[in-house]
Order: C-alpha cells, then sequence, then structure tokens
C-alpha cells in the first residue's frame, strides 16, 4: 500500500494500473512530480490482468508489443513465444512493476468513482469507493481501450440456473467444461480464443454468431533463441520502424520488413496472391501491410476480402458451415481475428454453429437458451459480448469538468477531443490510449502520450503555468480532421467498434485516429508550439 496520506494534495492522480498507467508512474516521477494510482484489481496489468480466459493470447509479436523505454529491459526480458499468452503478459506487467520499485504509488482493490474539477482551487478532487479522496492538480485516465465489459442482458437470463461466466471477469479457479453443455455467446477476438480452447474439452459446444468474424492463422511458435538474440541487437532499428510505421507493428517472419509501397491494383494477380499467401504464412495481422490501399479501395479490399474466404472454406469440411462463417463486409473494416484451431472446430462432432441471423437469442430459461424455435439444454454460458471502446472505462465514473459538465454529457451528441489526449471543459485532464487517439500499437502509444503529457506538464511549471486545456476551435478542427480521415477509409461501411456500433444508441463516431502514427505526431507537435491550440492560465 502507498505511504500516502488519504486526502494528500498530489500532483497527479492515474485512474489505472495497466501498461499506460505503470508507465505513467514511471515516468512523472521522472518529471519529479507526486503520483498516485488507482487500480480497481488486485494486482497490475490491466487488460491482460482481467482477460484470463482459456486462449487468450496477444495477437502483435511480443519483440513489438512491449515497453521500449528501457534499453536494459528489453534485453533482460525473454519472450517465451512468438505471441505470449494472458500469463506470461502479466508475468511480464508485474516484472516492470517490480524492476522499476512502481508499486509504491499504487492503491489496489480501489475504484475511482468520481473526479471533479474545482475551479476555485484549480484543482480535482477524486473520489474512491473505499473512502479516498485525494485533490491533484493533474488529473489521467489510463483506464484503457477495452476495460468496459458489455454487460450479457437477455430476457429470463436471472432465472438460468447453469453456471455463467464473462471472458473479461474470466474466475481465478478454472472452470471445468468436461462433457458440459455449454454456449459460447459472441465471436469476436475474445470469443474465438476461447471457443478453440472449450471446443476440446466441452460435451456439446453451441457458438451463437452473429456476425462472423474475418480469422487468420496466428502461427504462434516457441521462441527461437538465435531468433531472440538477432532481434535483440536490432532492438534501436526495430523501434524506430515501429515508430515510423502506421501501426507500430512491422514485423512478417519475425523479421524486419519494409512498408508496402504498392496499391493492390498495381501489380499482377499472381503477384498479389503471392504477397497475400506470404502474409498469411507469417501470421498474425501481417496482411494489414500487404498493400498501401486496403482500407481505402474497396476493390483493393475485396481482393484480400475473398482470398481470406478462400482459406476459410479450406478448412471447414461442410460447406453449408463454411459460407456461414464468411464474412462479406470490407475486410479489416472490424478487428481482424488472428487464431489457433478456431475454424477446425466447427469440423468436430461436439461443436454446433448457430446463425443467430437466421435463429436469433428470444430468451433463457432455467435448462437452456431458445434460440428461433428450438431450446438449447444448457449447463454453462459463456459471454464474450465485447467492450465499449474508448469512452466506456470514462462514462461509468462521474467526471465533472468546468460549469458542472459531465464528461458522458460532453460525448452525448458526438465524440469530442483535442490530439485525443483531452477535451474543452475539462482542465489539466488527459486520458491514454483512449478516445481519437491513433489506432496504433497500444504501449508505444501509451509511452509516447505519457511523454508527451509529462513534458507538457514540466513546461507549464517552468511557465508559471497552473492551467491547460484545449481551445474550442483548435478541438474542432483536431475532430474534424480525424472524422474526415475515417470517412475516407472503408470503416464507415461496416458495423463496428471503431465507429462506437456495438454500443445501442452511442452517436456514430470515428473512434480512432486513422491517419498513421507519423501524422499523428506532427499534429502533436505543431500543436506544443507557443501554446497554439490551448487555453492556459
Amino acid at each position: 500500500m502507498p505511504s500516502h496520506s488519504p486526502r494528500q494534495h498530489l500532483d497527479m492522480v492515474i485512474v489505472g494500473a495497466g501498461f499506460a498507467g505503470l508507465y505513467m508512474i514511471h515516468r512523472a516521477r521522472q518529471a519529479g512530480l507526486s503520483v498516485m494510482c488507482f487500480e480497481a484489481g488486485s494486482g497490475v496489468g490491466g487488460t491482460w490482468y482481467w482477460n484470463r480466459y482459456p486462449g487468450a493470447r496477444v495477437d502483435i509479436e511480443c519483440v513489438e508489443y512491449s515497453y521500449s523505454f528501457s534499453k536494459e529491459l528489453e534485453q533482460e526480458w525473454d519472450w517465451s513465444e512468438r505471441y505470449a499468452s494472458q500469463p506470461e503478459i502479466e508475468r511480464y506487467a508485474n516484472y516492470v512493476a517490480d524492476r522499476f520499485e512502481l508499486r509504491s504509488d499504487i492503491v489496489h482493490s480501489t475504484r475511482v468513482t468520481s473526479t471533479v474539477f474545482d475551479a476555485s482551487q484549480r484543482h480535482w478532487v477524486i473520489r474512491t469507493d473505499q473512502g479516498h479522496e485525494v485533490t491533484a492538480d493533474f488529473c489521467i485516465m489510463a483506464t484503457g481501450l477495452i476495460s468496459a465489459p458489455i454487460e450479457p442482458s437477455f430476457e429470463g437470463l436471472e432465472d438460468f440456473t447453469g453456471e455463467q461466466y464473462l471472458t473479461s471477469r474470466w474466475p481465478a479457479q478454472k472452470p471445468n467444461f468436461e462433457n458440459r453443455r455449454v454456449a459460447v455467446i459472441g465471436t469476436g477476438s475474445s470469443g474465438i480464443q476461447v471457443i478453440s480452447e472449450v471446443a476440446e474439452e466441452a460435451g456439446q459446444l453451441y457458438v451463437l454468431q452473429r456476425t462472423p468474424a474475418y480469422t487468420i492463422p496466428l502461427q504462434n511458435r516457441p521462441v527461437d533463441p538465435e531468433q531472440a538474440a538477432k532481434m535483440k541487437a536490432q532492438y534501436a532499428e526495430l523501434r524506430e520502424r515501429q515508430r515510423n510505421s502506421f501501426s507500430g507493428f512491422t514485423l512478417v517472419h519475425s523479421d524486419l520488413s519494409p512498408p508496402p509501397t504498392l496499391s493492390a491494383l498495381e501489380v499482377s494477380d499472381e503477384a498479389r496472391r503471392a504477397e497475400y499467401e506470404n502474409r498469411w504464412a507469417s501470421g498474425g495481422l501481417s496482411p494489414y501491410y500487404a498493400f498501401t490501399d486496403s482500407l481505402l479501395n474497396m476493390e483493393s479490399n475485396q481482393t484480400l476480402a475473398e482470398f481470406a474466404r478462400e482459406k476459410i472454406r479450406a478448412r471447414i469440411d461442410d460447406p453449408v458451415i463454411a459460407e456461414k462463417l464468411c464474412p462479406q463486409y470490407p475486410i479489416l473494416t472490424r478487428r481482424l481475428s488472428p487464431e489457433t484451431r478456431y475454424l477446425e472446430a466447427f469440423n468436430r462432432s461436439n461443436v454446433e454453429l448457430v446463425d443467430l441471423l437466421e435463429a436469433p437469442i428470444h430468451r433463457f430459461t432455467k435448462q437452456g437458451l431458445v434460440v428461433g424455435d428450438t431450446e438449447l439444454p444448457l449447463d454453462a454460458v459463456i459471454f464474450a459480448t465485447g467492450f465499449d471502446v474508448m469512452t466506456g472505462a470514462m462514462d461509468r465514473i462521474d467526471i465533472r469538468g468546468r460549469d458542472d459538465l459531465t464528461l458522458k454529457a460532453r460525448w452525448a451528441e458526438g465524440l469530442t477531443s483535442h490530439l485525443g489526449m483531452m477535451t474543452e471543459g475539462f482542465p489539466n485532464f488527459f486520458w491514454i490510449n483512449g478516445p481519437h487517439s491513433p489506432f496504433y500499437n497500444p504501449i508505444l502509444l501509451a509511452e509516447y502520450q505519457c511523454d508527451f503529457i509529462c513534458d507538457l506538464i514540466t513546461d507549464l511549471k517552468a511557465d508559471n503555468i497552473e492551467v491547460i486545456e484545449p481551445l474550442p476551435e483548435a478541438e474542432a478542427q483536431y475532430v474534424q480532421l480525424t472524422n474526415d480521415i475515417g470517412n475516407n477509409t472503408l470503416y464507415p461501411q461496416s458495423e463496428n467498434y471503431y465507429m462506437g456500433d456495438n454500443i445501442e444508441g452511442k452517436p456514430r463516431n470515428t473512434l480512432f485516429w486513422f491517419g498513421g502514427f507519423p501524422f499523428y505526431r506532427k499534429q502533436c507537435r505543431l500543436a506544443r508550439a507557443d501554446w497554439t491550440g490551448f487555453r492556459v492560465e
């Protein structure tokens, strides 16, 4: 437990001790700031603390999905797999917390309930469910990109007598599904991972699918010691490539690869096919990098989409099931789902695909679930129902800025931000990996945004400035640019969480900056010049 008194005034309060929150503690200390971090969980790691369901695994190669701020850390830590599982990533987070002695500033098992700006005192008042009340000059929301689960809401669920599990709140004691009748509701990335595992254990598994996902083979494998040594020797070059890339993950076949320079339509059918095959063999998210216009041009996109559908059909024995597993929306406009043995699960006699477009969920009963005209008898149900992405975690805290305006009300009619880190009316209030932040490697983005915020605070103090917030016109310009970029991609052409479509009543907006990290970094640099775009006091 931290040594801070419960009513202490601090330079900074951080909400969340995931990868962003951990680095923010470290960076704030370097800047000479007093800091306290509140974390709802009993341990560190954020997403990788909460999501411990069977099959949970990262889909960016670990040498890239890792901290870059310490060259010593890069050389000390050895990954066991190309794409590590949840326990290993959680161990990494704990290693970092211990290695840099971060735990003394973290209050665990404590949920922040409100953060209110006191204009007369020019500071934030932060309250928790454990009775803390502290004040801070700066409030930092490191609440996570996918940390607000969508609660299952189905008629009759309260009457169901079987076991219920949510992938994002998996119990510490492993459930036993052997010879049991299990349903999984949801076929996003979490659902796909858990289905792959539970299919091999359950007596009967029903997979309830509303929208199929584009699945690609993860191609995971143990780390080869020689390859690991080579990558460690190349870390400086790798990080430079990441920071100058569009999305911050650049490896193909676990080696440095140049970014694409051609449209999918500028090469022959044979060359395009060969490139897709190469990236499919590599696994993970590498198909993103095949050509420059996969997310900009529908004709180019469809060459990759049809290739992906061919791969799905080739792995499914039943052609009817195969077609139900083939998406028809533009590929990449919903999260791509790297997987291991997922499609082969549908070749098993104990697995049944339930197409909710043909037989929608009606209600739960005491012993099962009614879909269409059929009741499925169940011993357990697993909800992989997704998250209220980016805004959800902050919406669930009572955040009030100037004139008692709540952040939720601020965003009720449309998402606003400046530089994807702050919004007008909420002085000295920042978020990391939040709304309008880049679609980019989340750990490297956290490092960049934390550095930006701490450098900003250092400059404010040097200029005797106490309060900073965006000017409305600067914020409007950034929002317009974000939406213009998003509208020039194919993301609006499907229903997806990038546009907020998975939450009923949520205004449809571009939630991410899709202009690439280098262009985003330029916006941040321009905004820092002579406090352009900010109101300072």
